[in-house]
């Protein structure tokens, strides 16, 4: 198969979830026994047709090379229940990565997990204090009494001297619930650093979340002082939310208390768009999961669990008008039913 892609000047920003599902089926038919030279013709045929097509293989191409072990089966579309079982397993038995140099020995679930993560600041998670792979979550408890609960695909550096407590928040979403601390007869401040500023905790429930290039923050309890790298500063209070980036604060708002759900491995969905609640379980998830523009507006209720993805796009399959398709194992979508 020659996946050699011409260059094109009229490439779209992003494909359609029909360009993208094209693609996985193509993909899969090309990797199979069934293949013939007329379907190879015709996957050439419609690669040259549209941009948009060729950009779609490119992302299929790059989804599927992180899972080149699975390529060895005569037909990868039947290697899905043993994936998905050894990738639960791994997840059970919550394996820490680490150190960088151990890359090469993680294989398809490590580097799955931090798919999306620029080079540097992979190599920065990997080497952290504490992390998680995709699907994992945990809780640490610091040696104050400090309790983290981090989220998938999350990253902390710890940094106790005797004058402060400080938290780095390298990669994902932390839930913190601090321990009044002294050292040495005097209190310890309890900082968390982000590539966007600098929160004090003030005795306080809240948590941090890396969105993007800007900082989510929550309080549950207590209060929070929040500084941008821009110097600009807020105090929220138990109850309040906001996001800000490294030069500007943005509007504080009612926390959602159902965020840290999480914690619990739980997702509350409470009157949110279907394209939401995807948006939120691509976390947990490694490869692809789609959605089809006609279902992403479909209203969801409800409580699903976040340690089997698989169970909860099967409830959600059971409550709404769709159906899970299953092109790869590392290739999920929703679609209307019919």
């Amino acid at each position: 198969m020659n996946s050699a892609v011409p260059p094109s000047t009229a490439v779209p920003a992003e494909p359609t979830h029909r360009a993208m599902e094209q693609a996985a089926e193509w993909y899969a038919l090309l990797k199979s026994e069934e293949v013939s030279e007329g379907d190879q013709a015709r996957w050439r045929a419609w690669l040259n047709g549209d941009p948009e097509h060729r950009l779609a293989w490119r992302y299929v191409e790059s989804v599927s090379s992180r899972f080149a072990p699975i390529h060895a089966t005569p037909d990868p579309r039947r290697t899905a229940d043993g994936l998905w079982q050894a990738n639960t397993l791994l997840i059970k038995r919550r394996r820490v990565l680490a150190g960088f140099v151990g890359l090469a020995g993680i294989g398809l679930l490590g580097w799955a997990s931090w798919r999306h993560t620029p080079l540097p600041l992979m190599a920065q998670a990997w080497r952290a204090d504490h992390h998680t792979a995709t699907g994992e979550t945990r809780e640490v408890v610091l040696s104050d009494g400090t309790r983290v609960w981090l989220n998938t695909a999350t990253a902390i550096n710890q940094d106790y001297g005797s004058r402060e407590r400080r938290l780095q928040l390298v990669a994902g979403e932390i839930l913190i619930d601090t321990a009044s601390d002294t050292y040495g007869g005097g209190p310890r401040l309890f900082y968390v650093d982000t590539p966007q500023g600098r929160l004090r905790a003030l005795g306080t429930r809240f948590t941090v979340r890396l969105d993007g290039e800007q900082t989510f923050l929550a309080v549950y309890e207590g209060a929070v002082e929040a500084h941008n790298l821009g110097g600009k500063r807020t105090v929220l209070q138990a109850g309040q939310q906001t996001r800000f980036s490294p030069d500007a604060l943005g509007e504080v708002q009612a926390a959602d208390t159902a965020r840290e759900a999480w914690s619990r491995g739980v997702l509350v969905a409470q009157d949110i768009p279907l394209r939401e609640v995807v948006a939120e379980l691509r976390r947990y998830r490694n490869g692809h999961l789609g959605l089809a523009p006609e279902v992403a507006e479909f209203r969801v209720f409800g409580n699903f669990p976040l340690n089997d993805t698989d169970d909860t796009l099967d409830m959600l399959a059971a409550a709404l008008p769709v159906r899970i398709s299953h092109t790869l194992p590392w290739w999920v979508s929703i679609e209307a039913a019919h």
